[in-house]
């Protein structure tokens, strides 16, 4: 039977998820800003933005399924498929903060 979301769930479930889209947001401006030229990021960070997001795809259907499976409510399995996009998010937000501006080289 169909199990709810409890409240719970429900404010993690919002949490995560804004949590989730700052840091896409952060991301995305970084790798604007590094095609731009104005931040480091390494020449295959093109390819990279690209196949992320199957790999992410492909691990947050996997862990609904399993959640799901599992017997787990509406709340848990949601939760359960923005882990590994959450995780991706974090990670490449926190990468692309480390890399830094590109500054001008002093003459």
């Amino acid at each position: 039977m169909y199990r709810m979301m409890t409240a719970k769930q429900a404010m993690r479930l919002a949490m995560q998820s804004a949590l989730m889209m700052a840091e896409a947001q952060r991301v995305i401006v970084l790798r604007m800003a590094g095609m731009a030229g104005a931040w480091n990021v390494t020449a295959a960070e093109d390819k990279r933005m690209v196949a992320e997001k199957a790999e992410a795809a492909v691990a947050s259907g996997q862990a609904m399924l399993r959640a799901a499976m599992a017997g787990g409510s509406a709340g848990a399995v949601a939760l359960a498929g923005l882990k590994p996009v959450r995780a991706k998010t974090r990670a490449n937000a926190s990468r692309l903060t480390r890399s830094g501006p590109k500054l001008p080289s002093k003459p």
